[in-house]
């Protein structure tokens, strides 16, 4: 299958450079540019992309109002953005990934590293940069987080079994699938099980979304 994509970011220069590289591969296909936000939804519904490629700022409707405004869209259910950003350490990436983002990639990034992100986010399976530590996840979700317990809504995870809990701190580690299967000494496929029920009970689009409700409900903490 081809992977279509979409690239939202307001420079043109950007953007054709991003065109040469994905089209450059025999798997994916860029469908459309954009130049911001607001387009990038359009277009996104017109031609029905599997990944937005999304610049976080751009004049207009803004990358991080977009990516909410593509996730709370039931008709574009399967699309998935990767957030652009200048600086790894980018301070809206908090937001991007709550409105709904698979991941974030900093444009400095390896050209291996763009498609790598764009077909991670494709299988679902992975949201960090490859050049972002894990860390740094966890860093960026404790930006004006909950410190104690009775500021944490741990009531969520009532639907959960212990060994979707137990699935899901290792998701919220940026571990693959195969990775936690090594760690919990079962196989991969029932990770991926574990995952997909956790995903449906907590009513998460993907594995970032995943992340982030670990943090906000005080499942996984910061430093702890």
């Amino acid at each position: 299958m081809t992977i279509k994509v979409l690239l939202a970011d307001d420079q043109a220069l950007l953007r054709s450079a991003f065109r040469v590289l994905v089209d450059s591969e025999p798997d994916m296909e860029v469908v459309g540019e954009a130049s911001d936000g607001a387009e990038a939804v359009e277009i996104a519904r017109a031609k029905g992309a599997d990944i937005v490629l999304m610049d976080i700022r751009m004049p207009g409707t803004d990358g991080l109002t977009a990516t909410r405004l593509i996730s709370e869209d039931p008709s574009l259910a399967d699309v998935r953005v990767v957030m652009l950003t200048t600086f790894e350490v980018d301070e809206y990436v908090v937001d991007s990934l709550r409105a709904g983002a698979s991941g974030f990639l900093g444009k400095g990034a390896e050209p291996e590293e763009l498609l790598a992100a764009i077909r991670i986010a494709a299988a679902g399976e992975a949201l960090l940069s490859p050049t972002a530590t894990k860390g740094l996840i966890a860093r960026f979700l404790a930006q004006g987080g909950a410190q104690d317990d009775s500021a944490y809504d741990s009531s969520r995870l009532d639907a959960l079994t212990v060994r979707e809990r137990e699935v899901l701190v290792q998701v919220a580690g940026g571990l693959s699938n195969d990775e936690i299967a090594g760690r919990l000494e079962v196989s991969p496929l029932t990770v991926k099980t574990h995952v997909n029920r956790a995903m449906a009970k907590l009513g998460a689009r993907d594995r970032a979304q995943l992340v982030v409700i670990s943090y906000e409900t005080g499942l996984v903490r910061p430093g702890v």
